[in-house]
C-alpha cells in the first residue's frame, strides 16, 4: 500500500469535509436526540459508499481521460460553484 497516497487522501478529504453540509447534518441529527451510534454508522456508511463510487468512477474515467484534464475540469467546476455562490449571496 502506498502510505503517502493514503495520508494525502486522508488529509484532503478530512479538510474538505470539515464544516460541510454533511457534517452539519450529522451534528443536527445527534443534537436532536438520535442515537449517536446510529448516526455515526449511517454517516460513515454513506461516506464509504460515496468514496467507493468516486474511486470506481475515477478509475474508469481515468482510463479514457488523462488525469491532468480531470484535475483541470474539477478545478474549473470548483471555481464555477464558488462564483455561483458569490453571485447568489450578492443577490440577497
Amino acid at each position: 500500500m502506498d502510505w503517502k497516497t493514503v495520508i494525502q487522501t486522508f488529509g484532503a478529504i478530512f479538510l474538505a469535509e470539515l464544516g460541510d453540509k454533511t457534517q452539519l447534518a450529522t451534528f443536527a441529527m445527534s443534537a436532536a436526540g438520535a442515537s449517536r451510534t446510529a448516526v455515526f454508522v449511517g454517516a460513515a456508511g454513506a461516506l464509504v459508499t460515496t468514496s467507493a463510487m468516486g474511486v470506481l468512477l475515477g478509475e474508469a474515467v481515468g482510463r479514457v481521460i488523462p488525469a491532468a484534464w480531470i484535475q483541470r475540469g474539477a478545478g474549473l467546476l470548483f471555481i464555477a460553484i464558488g462564483l455561483f455562490y458569490l453571485v447568489q449571496s450578492r443577490a440577497r
